[in-house]
């Protein structure tokens, strides 16, 4: 404060001082004293004391209509391409300047050494090009030489052979692709054709896995079948075994009809062009009506023979073992009329059923071949799996040496294990399977760089425009650059919202991709669900140290967790969870999501009163009102909170001081009884006819609404 009123003294005695020797100088001047500027430039001011600085919003109407900043165009912002090795002409060519400013600029650039430079000489250190471009006022960036021609990119990859002659082909056995709704006995029709049991170790009595048999008939034929699941879950396997099948049959229980699943398998059969047996099932059954069965699959477009169309229906009895030769023979007959063949030689083509991690023998694959004889020792490449088959087995599990066209056979020996649906191809050695992962692996990261590459750009978009917007609010205050409003944001943000980590192992590659199909359909906010890892085979450590930096919990679908492992989680707080039901597994995220939701706090009336009349009495040195009551509903709680309602009016919210019957304290009123209510507040004042109403806040849980279809 002092220092502001001695600088304020000390220039308006300046001034004074100024304006008393012009006063005095008057007579030694000449008229031209007079003129206004040469007056005005005797006087100085100090921008310190008179200087008014201007409000925002002077400052922003004053700026409207104009720019307030005027920048002149950068001398030398252009930017020119350089590259190693550049002689002196090529820099001028750049630059599009004469040699000779490129001689002068050597000389800056290059001091120290003694190199007599011309036209071609050829400059090694790209330093020396970087200042020569700077020194010419340019900016610079790497690009490669001009001249140099770009190695064009051989594909590398494995593909089929061409279609083989047809002296070549030889007959081939068919296969069959059962499918159907669930539980409407295709695993029971297969163990009847080929005298198992398999329906009996299903988990939950569904099939929850593709398989691939090959039975041998009475009649001598071989037919190779796929039983595939019919639960909603598994739409991916049964679209892979109708892609990979010759005939379809579709198994339709004769008392339920068509069912969802039967029409989704209609679907995939017409889009995998694949023609269409019906087995009508369950004819043991009282109170079938196949005219009813044969009008519904009319109405999805499947016509058979006893309506006029040309799908042959054969009412069977799977678990009676009825009628089932019948069926037989018209596939024999559908597979005649077809006329399969295959070439047997060449290198084998084939597609993988179903992949999965055996703890002992280790990744293994069911391969169904399409081409060629699959033996020991063949090097196949899978999509992004390769191996050299070491052992082949038959559906059976016996060990066997070679693998005919549309035979199902496990390989064994995998170094990279391929997913289901992917297409086998034979290649020559090793080293060409290394040469076609490599490739296969960078195209693959290739497409994935394009599209983050267009994420990437949506997103600087968006940040670019907000810079500008906050940019051009700055400058309409005149200001030059932007200023981050409010505090600087940690870098790390703690993400509160509640959240479900999961952590999938599954048996096989079709289970877990149908797991992961369904955790897709998730679409709820209040509680985010993050698949933090996936894979197959049994639990491991890895597995418990995701799932301990995620807090994730661990779902094992029909597979082991080994007891140390076991051991390792329980001591780290890890939940593993085994299943062997994929919808009871369902059923258990769905509960996991259900205690995450957030609680809320729902009011619950637990009674109400009528106030007869106040009473004032003394406490202490003051009186304080009570009011005299009757409970009229309910139940009233000591504890509970309380509304006083006058009216449509809610005067007081809050609790008890006091709760009085007769001349004892209690805890509860119940009905018809009268009692004596203080509030908490003593200011507040009651009324006869007033209505009290005993409340209490109870945390409402809630469920999660999320429908994954079935």
């Amino acid at each position: 404060m002092y220092r502001s009123v001695l600088f304020s003294r000390l220039f308006v005695r300046q001034y004074k001082n100024d304006l008393t020797q012009i006063l005095e100088s008057r007579k030694c001047f000449s008229n031209d004293f007079y003129n206004k500027k040469s007056f005005m430039r005797q006087i100085s001011t100090s921008h310190i004391t008179l200087k008014k600085r201007k409000s925002i919003e002077e400052r922003h109407i004053e700026n409207q209509g104009r720019r307030v900043i005027r920048y002149s165009p950068k001398a030398g912002s252009e930017v020119v391409g350089i590259w190693k090795n550049m002689t002196v002409k090529e820099i001028s060519d750049v630059l599009q300047k004469d040699v000779e400013h490129i001689y002068n600029a050597l000389q800056f650039a290059d001091k120290n050494s003694e190199v007599v430079y011309k036209e071609d000489t050829v400059i090694h250190n790209p330093q020396i090009v970087r200042d020569v471009v700077k020194i010419s006022g340019y900016r610079f960036k790497i690009v490669p030489r001009p001249d140099e021609e770009k190695d064009e990119e051989i594909d590398r990859d494995a593909y089929p052979a061409p279609p083989a002659p047809a002296e070549a082909l030889r007959p081939r056995p068919p296969v069959v692709c059962v499918m159907g709704h669930v539980d409407h006995g295709k695993t029971t029709l297969l163990d009847s054709l080929r005298d198992t049991s398999v329906v009996d170790s299903e988990f939950g009595g569904i099939t929850q896995h593709i398989g691939a048999f090959e039975v041998k008939l009475s009649s001598g034929d071989r037919v190779t079948f796929l039983d595939t699941p019919g639960h909603a879950a598994f739409t991916a396997m049964r679209s892979r075994g109708a892609r990979g099948a010759d005939i379809v049959v579709l198994v339709v229980a004769g008392d339920d009809g068509v069912m969802e699943q039967t029409v989704e398998s209609v679907r995939m059969a017409r889009d995998a062009d694949v023609p269409i047996l019906v087995a009508i099932n369950k004819m043991d059954k009282p109170g079938v009506d196949i005219e009813r069965t044969l009008h519904s699959l009319a109405q999805h477009g499947i016509v058979c023979e006893a309506l006029g169309g040309d799908v042959q229906a054969i009412p069977i009895s799977a678990l009676k073992k009825q009628n089932l030769d019948t069926l037989v023979e018209a596939l024999i007959l559908q597979a005649q009329l077809m006329e399969l063949k295959a070439d047997p030689g060449g290198p084998v083509e084939g597609v993988v059923i179903e992949a999965l991690v055996d703890p002992r023998t280790g990744k293994q694959a069911t391969v169904l071949v399409q081409r060629g004889c699959l033996r020991r020792g063949a090097v196949l490449v899978a999509g992004q799996g390769w191996g050299k088959v070491r052992l082949l087995q038959t559906s059976e599990g016996l060990p066997t040496d070679v693998a005919a066209p549309s035979t199902p056979v496990r390989v064994l020996g995998w170094r990279e294990m391929p997913s289901a649906g992917d297409y086998v191809i034979e290649v020559d050695s090793e080293k060409r399977a290394n040469e076609v992962m490599r490739w296969r692996s960078n195209q693959r990261m290739k497409e994935k760089q394009a599209v983050d590459s267009e994420a990437i750009s949506v997103k600087e978009i968006s940040h670019r425009e907000e810079y500008q917007r906050q940019l051009a609010a700055k400058r309409a205050l005149g200001r030059m650059k932007t200023r981050q409003q409010g505090p600087r944001q940690k870098m790390i943000q703690e993400d509160g919202h509640p959240a479900l980590h999961v952590l999938v192992k599954g048996d096989v590659d079709g289970s877990v991709e149908a797991l992961l199909d369904i955790l897709e359909t998730y679409d709820e906010s209040r509680v985010k669900m993050e698949l933090v890892h996936f894979g197959i085979g049994q639990v491991t450590p890895g597995d418990i140290e995701i799932a301990e930096a995620f807090g994730a919990v661990i779902y094992a679908f029909n597979v082991e967790v080994p007891p140390s492992v076991a051991v390792e989680a329980k001591n780290n707080n890890i939940q593993i969870k085994r299943h062997n039901v994929i919808y009871k597994l369902v059923d258990d995220i769905k509960d996991e999501i259900s205690a995450r939701i957030p609680t809320t706090l729902t009011e619950e009336v637990v009674g109400e009163a009528n106030v007869l009349q106040q009473f004032l009495v003394g406490e202490g040195r003051r009186r304080v009102p009570v009011a005299g009551c009757r409970c009229v509903r309910g139940v009233l709680q000591r504890a509970a909170l309380y509304r006083l309602i006058r009216g449509q009016e809610i005067v007081y919210e809050g609790k008890l001081a006091s709760m009085k019957h007769l001349k004892d304290e209690v805890t509860t009123i119940k009905r018809d009884m009268e009692c004596g209510l203080r509030l908490e507040d003593p200011s507040v004042t009651i009324q006869p006819g007033d209505t009290i109403q005993c409340y209490k806040m109870v945390e409402e849980t809630h469920t999660t609404s999320w429908d994954p279809g079935f």
